[in-house]
């Protein structure tokens, strides 16, 4: 098995993100530093280890769905900040899919399947993302159209969105991709700020009545679909 492959299958990362670890020198096989692809490795005799850390193939993949407060950074380790890890309490090391800042709250995934852990990261799978969003003064219809339509930001112009108002401070967006601090940029564009922002779904997957700092295990029927869309999207 290659050894980018063994790193995806581990939970460590992607395949890809596996070829950069390789290449920066934190990857031994044996110990012997490997800093070139192409590396052969048996799962039943060799000892892997990133940052002097063993590593093992997957024996179960464990994906769960978090309600992450504010507060929180979404980082296996931060120095000086608190992190979701800290939340968490698994025999298992799973690792945050994608972001939310610092002061946003709502739905994370976390999880030790390399393989999906890509396919929801990656922007070429259009994963729909849901937030609530709230700003500090009424907003106007124009404003909400705007960013629904899109917005130049960072070089380009941000894809269509689908919002809906909620409330004269508050609406709910709906996102094919995640760039960073994405909606908070478009709000301030339109001439707003937001105060509050939630995710409250990540494709199929939806936070529910789950609090924050709080977690689940996706149910197996969760899986299958997300699976399934995954497949399609692609």
């Amino acid at each position: 098995m290659r050894l980018q492959k063994y790193l995806s299958h581990a939970g460590v990362c992607s395949r890809r993100q596996g070829e950069k670890i390789i290449l920066s020198g934190r990857v031994r096989v044996n110990r012997i530093v490997i800093s070139e692809l192409g590396v052969q490795v048996d799962p039943d005799r060799d000892r892997v280890e990133v940052d002097g850390e063993k590593v093992e193939l997957l024996k179960e993949a464990v994906t769960i769905a978090m309600h992450k407060p504010r507060g929180f950074v979404t980082s296996c380790d931060q120095p000086g900040e608190q992190t979701v890890m800290e939340l968490i309490d698994l025999p298992v090391r799973v690792y945050p899919v994608g972001r939310l800042d610092k002061d946003s709250t709502g739905l994370l995934l976390l999880t030790n399947d390399g393989r999906l852990h890509h396919q929801l990261s990656h922007p070429s799978f259009d994963h729909e993302k849901s937030y609530i969003v709230t700003v500090a003064r009424p907003i106007s219809n124009g404003a909400l159209k705007k960013m629904a339509s899109g917005l130049p930001m960072m070089g380009r112009i941000t894809r269509s969105a689908t919002l809906k108002r909620i409330s004269s401070h508050k609406f709910q967006i709906v996102l094919k991709e995640g760039r960073n601090r994405q909606i908070r940029r478009m709000v301030r564009k339109v001439g707003h700020k937001v105060t509050r922002l939630k995710r409250i779904r990540i494709s199929n997957i939806r936070i529910g009545n789950l609090e924050p700092g709080k977690w689940r295990y996706l149910t197996e029927k969760e899986k299958k679909d997300l699976t399934g869309r995954i497949q399609m999207e692609r």
